[in-house]
């Protein structure tokens, strides 16, 4: 192969694996992409590297042939789901033969170049409807469930605002978290409402943005420095919303007022139905902010809803962590089909059905307990704050596993296999072979009769 046709082959994969990095895959997805797609357009053996922000390929024809290495870097991360299927769908096509080098490259700088159909502000009433969803799951009344939506597009709006003077996102997340705290605070005054399930439904809208679900993975799969670096960044902007909270609800004792933590009570019929359909709203939601595709959003509530039902329906004695680890394990088992159903990657799927999971509940109680003055609900916060990190967890590790034993079932229906392979929640599972690509095309030049 030719030097130039070797840089930009190069230059091609690593623009892939930048967008899908930035785009929330995991490391194991973006490094098993680089390599199929550099084999598979006549690079083999290729090196590939990624470290959280810096994503290097190399290429040594032969031993007596001079080495070519080239690097990228990952400027800003964003949840962008429609770029994410997009390059999906170019990756699965050049792989299909049905897009060479050069068409490839020019529909892969269409896609970084053009923006979205959908609207900025519409991204921020998305937001503010999942806001309202989760505090609709959580069992909050009307009042709540409106102060909670007009609560998340004010955090909206002041973190885009903080962004573009290019703030660190740990103090952004201490503005949108002591924002929400004190709006509660102040409505909650003239109006006598329980306004502690809108600071947790916010909570959750703060958490979603985080990638609990790349950085477990890339622990999982080997590629521990890259999950250092993100658990280091998801740690960080944690503690940013832990801040923000807290302070807002020592204000709130200052002026005399006590925000209670919130005690899940007796689960009936209609707390139930409020439940899943809180999930469902707050799923779809986050995912239409995350500029999901449009046929994504109704499988994502039915999903996000009976995942919320298996959790609510855990054996008591297992105790919380299970429950959420058994209702993550179903996400990561059926998004597997969902995803190839809709022609979309799984992790399109899988996390908007995850953040009605997520544990906004026990940050809030933890942080509600730590601020009183007794030892038994300091001791009972810490224990509070240790099982938020625990459904973090499971959330993460139910969802790959359920990957790992969909995948394998799903791939090859004619034949069983002896090892679990995967899991991957974006890009094709495996390359296709020259021989079996030889015959497709074949099978295209032929001319049907």
């Amino acid at each position: 192969m030719e030097p130039r046709e070797v840089n930009l082959t190069l230059d091609f994969c690593l623009k892939v694996g930048e967008l899908l990095l930035s785009s929330g895959a995991g490391a194991a997805d973006v490094v098993a992409t680089m390599r199929t797609l550099s084999r598979h357009l006549g690079l083999r053996n290729a090196e590939v590297d990624v470290t959280f922000v810096n994503l290097e390929m190399a290429y040594q024809e032969s031993p007596e042939a001079v080495p070519v290495l080239l690097t990228r870097q990952v400027k800003q991360r964003t949840i962008d789901y429609e770029d994410l299927t997009r390059v999906d769908h170019l990756v699965r096509a050049v792989l299909r033969d049905e897009a060479d080098l050069k068409a490839a490259r020019a529909e892969l700088g269409r896609i970084r170049s053009t923006g979205h159909g959908r609207r900025r502000w519409a991204i921020s009433v998305g937001l503010a409807v999942m806001a309202a969803g989760v505090a609709l799951q959580l069992g909050g009344e009307l009042a709540v469930v409106l102060l909670a939506g007009v609560a998340a597009l004010i955090i909206d709006r002041l973190q885009g605002l903080m962004s573009r003077r290019r703030v660190p996102v740990f103090y952004q997340q201490v503005a949108a978290a002591g924002v929400a705290s004190l709006l509660a605070v102040c409505v909650s005054v003239p109006f006598d409402l329980e306004v502690s399930t809108a600071i947790t439904a916010n909570i959750v809208v703060l958490l979603a943005g985080l990638g609990f679900m790349g950085a477990l993975q890339d622990a999982l799969t080997g590629f521990y420095i890259t999950a250092g670096a993100r658990i280091t960044e998801v740690l960080l902007s944690t503690a940013g919303i832990i801040g923000g909270v807290s302070a807002g609800i020592a204000m709130a004792r200052m002026v005399g007022l006590h925000l209670p933590p919130i005690d899940p009570g007796a689960v009936d019929l209609r707390s139930v139905s409020r439940a899943l359909t809180g999930a469902a709203i707050g799923a779809a939601a986050f995912a239409y902010a995350s500029y999901g595709p449009r046929r994504t959003l109704l499988p994502i509530a039915l999903v996000a809803a009976a995942a919320e039902g298996i959790a609510l329906g855990f054996p008591e004695e297992f105790g919380g962590t299970w429950a959420v680890a058994g209702a993550a394990f179903f996400v990561g088992l059926v998004s597997y089909s969902v995803s190839g159903r809709l022609r979309v990657p799984p992790l399109v799927i899988v996390v908007p059905a995850v953040v009605p999971l997520l544990p906004g509940i026990s940050i809030y109680r933890g942080l509600t307990l730590l601020g009183a003055h007794g030892n038994e609900d300091a001791s009972r916060g810490l224990l509070a704050m240790f099982a938020a990190a625990s459904i973090a967890v499971a959330l993460a590790s139910g969802v790959i596993f359920g990957e790992y034993v969909a995948q394998p079932l799903g791939r090859e229906a004619r034949r069983v296999e002896s090892r679990l392979a995967g899991p991957r929640l974006v890009g094709p599972l495996r390359a296709r072979t020259t021989r079996r690509s030889r015959r497709e095309r074949r099978k295209r030049l032929v001319p049907r009769p």
